[in-house]
């Protein structure tokens, strides 16, 4: 059977984050991809202006009709928009389990753009993280799921961490982009322990859907995994694809404000 991975999130018309990156990562990674949309967005490369979300009977409308029919292998959530939508994705999932669900807690655009209100964030709290097997925040959307200052440092990572993977979710990956620095840390927690994962920071601006792509990457290599995911394996070569991405985001030239990374690295000719 195709390894298919899904992709629950909003749309972005520049192409290089939301349900686009995630369709673009699930084919670069050999994933067959499906997806429902929650929401649509007017965004490009310096920013969001507007987002038309869908409605919630409607999100689950699709996400019942597609698993009906088609086997998922694992399930990517991104920005859910609203209170109402999350709690009706968070109901399907329970009822159905579409492969593992890694839920990326989309709260604020790359540019700085807030993307849902304190209700949506609360949902996300007590209703979707215990049904979601890995989540994926970076330091902003671990401190508003935890309603605390963003950490500052490493040793705040692992309390962040640690203090999210009590909310309920199987694992945690708190990304440490925020953080600055050489280096780009991020901290994986699960009932198992701890794993510290270290990248040199890359100098560009082809930064648009960094965490898009790294939870849909996830996802895509949850699907071809097959049986229980080996979290710290799935992790790091999901990082290895994304710092690719990164590396050749700035040879698109898309947009004039922060380009996409390239999903097609090393696919695409030169």
């Amino acid at each position: 059977m195709t390894p298919t991975a899904l992709t629950v999130a909003g749309s972005d018309p520049s192409g290089g984050a939301g349900i686009q990156a995630d369709l673009k990562t699930f084919s670069a990674l050999g994933v067959y991809g499906t997806a429902v949309l929650t929401a649509l967005t007017a965004q490009n490369t310096h920013g969001v202006t507007g987002v038309h979300p869908v409605p919630a009977a409607f999100v689950g409308r699709q996400l019942t009709t597609l698993l009906d029919d088609v086997t998922v292998h694992a399930t990517k959530l991104g920005m859910l928009g609203s209170a109402d939508v999350v709690r009706e994705v968070a109901a399907v999932l329970a009822e159905r389990r579409p492969g593992p669900v890694i839920c990326d807690p989309v709260m604020v655009a790359t540019s700085g753009d807030r993307l849902i209100d304190d209700e949506a964030i609360a949902a996300v709290r007590t209703e979707l993280l215990p049904v979601a097997d890995l989540i994926t925040p970076n330091v902003p959307e671990a401190a508003a799921l935890l309603d605390v200052a963003p950490a500052t440092d490493v040793a705040g990572l692992h309390e962040h961490a640690r203090a999210l993977l009590d909310l309920g979710p199987g694992a945690v990956l708190l990304k440490g982009g925020h953080l600055g620095g050489e280096q780009s840390t991020d901290v994986l927690v699960t009932s198992a322990g701890t794993t510290v994962s270290r990248r040199p920071r890359l100098a560009t601006t082809a930064t648009h859907g960094t965490g898009c792509t790294l939870s849909s990457a996830i996802a895509a290599l949850t699907a071809r995994s097959g049986g229980i995911p080996d979290w710290p394996v799935l992790v790091e070569g999901a990082r290895d694809y994304l710092h690719r991405a990164l590396a050749e985001g700035a040879s698109l030239s898309v947009g004039s404000g922060h380009g996409p990374v390239h999903h097609f690295a090393g696919i695409w000719p030169a």
